[in-house]
């Protein structure tokens, strides 16, 4: 089956399931070409075999693509998470879909040792957020299909089949969870022994004050957006999720989904049309959490003089009073320049007084976020691995470009192709093999191909959640 094909299919199942769920066409369709073009970005080939999937698509629309779509590398996509946050019936379903997207992202051009591990790492985040049981098909788990080679094709065959299995009663409503609940899966995070200190203050003072305001009682105006600084990968986009769901427990927000966003997803092209679009985004976000990852590039012009991030930043503060009593807004980043973006604007300043700060991760806790994201993905690390790992650790620099959650995520992605390859000529392969990763795994060789660029350091920090996406 042909990339272009392969995608289609996929794309046309996930649409019957989001139109089943009430989820626009567009929407879904946008987030799950992002999603694949995200996946496969390192594949020789991929970009014209994705815009041959895509109306009028072309190579620069899948490399735009991928970077909207690399949030959702390990990480629930955001239509997924509204779906998750409603509990909608659909939602396993859609995680399926959204996983059967991701195996057609390995069809797409010549499907690397990368892509493969980014592929399996998404699949198995798309499932467990939504509650499914992953099931081994021929293989650990892992995207929702087979990628066989053609004849003459240096890759290696691996059948990486998962379904899901849902649960009996899924057509069943579910509660909503509680603060207890919440808070009890915040405390479970690995690390983040001051936010989580933070988060839980913040939530005692809002609890208070509500049952204050129900008792008749004067009450502070006390704000409820979020200043999230700390360097990439270290659990803002986790924690911000989690958030959405306590406020919403405590009565504070009518829906308490995640709206995740950027500079380019709040930005147009003219003057006019940002405020038009950022309003748009900020309606989406009603009754939940907006989530601005690198807020500080609206006001990162000359001297703070970009017209259009200005615009964009008036609208926000007009939106945020606007909606005051249902949407909460969180801003994140690098600390200093959080610090230059809050005091740009007096109505940011206003609004935002409470600062989160997210510190980086140790080796014992980086090593604990690798395993967990490799059980998740139904991979297990030998002993012998993680002496590797934390080999590795000790040679890499920890300053501000450091990746943190995403850095082990992203070593367990190349680990898992590195892995798909050393059992290329394999024959029936034992389930031990299949999901063990050994020393070698997790170390370059001179045969292996040349690896994707990895994002930047300021790529959104929105990409990663600590089960899947960052830690």
């Amino acid at each position: 089956m042909s990339g272009t094909g392969g995608l289609a299919e996929a794309l046309s199942a996930l649409l019957i399931v989001a139109a089943r769920a009430g989820v626009a066409e567009d929407t879904a369709r946008a987030e799950a070409l992002a999603l694949a073009a995200a996946l496969a970005e390192s594949a020789p080939g991929a970009p014209v075999d994705w815009a041959k999937a895509v109306p009028d698509g072309t190579t620069q629309d899948f490399f735009d693509a991928a970077v909207r779509g690399r949030r959702w590398r390990g990480a629930p996509t955001a239509v997924l998470t509204e779906l998750i946050a409603n509990n909608s019936p659909e939602k396993i379903p859609y995680a399926e879909a959204l996983a059967e997207i991701a195996s057609a992202a390995c069809t797409l051009g010549e499907s690397t040792m990368r892509v493969i591990g980014n592929a399996s790492v998404a699949a198995a985040a798309q499932l467990q957020a939504a509650g499914a049981r992953t099931l081994q098909v021929g293989g650990p788990a892992a995207p929702a299909a087979s990628t066989q080679p053609t004849a003459g094709d240096p890759r290696p065959e691996v059948t990486t089949g998962v379904t899901a299995a849902a649960p009996a009663d899924a057509e069943k409503a579910e509660p909503g969870k509680s603060v207890e609940d919440l808070l009890a899966e915040l405390d479970e995070l690995t690390g983040l022994a001051r936010v989580k200190r933070e988060v839980q203050r913040q939530v005692a003072v809002l609890r208070v004050e509500k049952l204050r305001a129900e008792a008749g009682l004067k009450s502070a105006t006390i704000t409820r957006h979020l200043v999230f600084v700390g360097n990439p990968g270290t659990g803002k986009t986790t924690v911000a999720r989690l958030v959405s769901g306590i406020y919403k427990a405590l009565g504070l927000l009518s829906k308490g989904q995640l709206v995740e966003v950027d500079r380019s997803e709040l930005v147009a092209g003219y003057l006019g049309q940002t405020a038009t679009k950022t309003a748009e985004v900020v309606a989406s976000a009603a009754g939940g959490v907006l989530f601005i990852d690198e807020a500080y590039s609206l006001t990162a012009g000359d001297n703070g003089a970009d017209q259009y991030g200005r615009e964009a930043v008036d609208t926000l503060v007009k939106e945020m009073e606007d909606r005051r009593d249902d949407l909460v807004v969180i801003v994140a980043g690098y600390p200093e320049p959080m610090q230059a973006f809050i005091a740009a604007n007096p109505g940011l300043a206003s609004r935002f007084r409470t600062t989160i700060e997210f510190e980086n991760y140790s080796d014992d806790e980086l090593t604990d976020i690798l395993t967990g994201l490799a059980a998740a993905a139904d991979y297990e690390l030998v002993p012998d691995a993680l002496d590797t790992f934390h080999e590795i650790l000790a040679n890499t620099a920890r300053d501000s470009s450091f990746g943190n959650g995403r850095f082990a995520r992203n070593v367990l992605e190349a680990a898992i192709g590195r892995q798909a390859w050393r059992l290329r000529d394999v024959t029936a392969p034992t389930t031990d093999q299949l999901r063990q990763i050994l020393p070698e795994d997790l170390t370059e060789d001179s045969t292996e191909e040349t690896a994707a660029p990895e994002e930047p350091s300021g790529t959104s920090d929105a990409a990663e959640k600590q089960d899947g996406e960052e830690a």
